[in-house]
C-alpha cells in the first residue's frame, strides 16, 4: 500500500512541475494551452505516461507531436527543479480525450431528456 501511495504522491508531484514548466519556461505558445491531466508511471519509475488535454482539439495531434519532440528538453528541466529522484523518468505524451468523450456523452444525455421531457408533454 505504501509503494502505490509513494508512487500517487511522485505521480502528482510530476504533473505539478511539468505543468509549471510548460507555463513559464516553454518558449513554444502552443504548450501554454495544455493541460495536465494526468501522469502514469511505470513501476520501477523510469518511464513516465504524461495524458495531456488541449484548448484547440483541431491542433491536438500536432500539438502532442511537438511534446514529444520537446520530451528530452522537458526531462531535462524537470531534473533542474527541486524533484530529488535518482532516476529521472523519459517522457511520453499521449493525447487524453476524456474532456471530449465526457461532453459528448453529456450532449447526449441532454438530447435523450428533452426528448423524453416533450414526449411526456404531447
Amino acid at each position: 500500500m505504501a509503494q502505490g501511495n509513494r508512487m500517487a504522491r511522485v505521480a502528482g508531484l510530476v504533473q505539478t512541475t511539468l505543468a509549471d514548466i510548460l507555463l513559464k519556461e516553454s518558449e513554444d505558445k502552443r504548450f501554454h494551452m495544455v493541460t495536465i491531466t494526468s501522469v502514469s508511471l511505470a513501476k520501477d519509475m523510469s518511464s513516465a505516461k504524461v495524458f495531456v488535454s488541449v484548448w484547440d482539439e483541431t491542433k491536438a495531434k500536432e500539438t502532442v507531436a511537438a511534446l514529444n519532440n520537446a520530451a528530452k528538453f522537458l526531462r531535462y528541466a524537470l531534473a533542474q527543479t527541486k524533484i530529488e529522484m535518482r532516476v529521472i523518468p523519459q517522457l511520453r505524451f499521449v493525447y487524453d480525450d476524456s474532456t471530449e468523450r465526457g461532453s459528448r456523452i453529456t450532449s447526449l444525455i441532454n438530447n435523450a431528456l428533452k426528448n423524453t421531457n416533450s414526449e411526456n408533454d404531447e
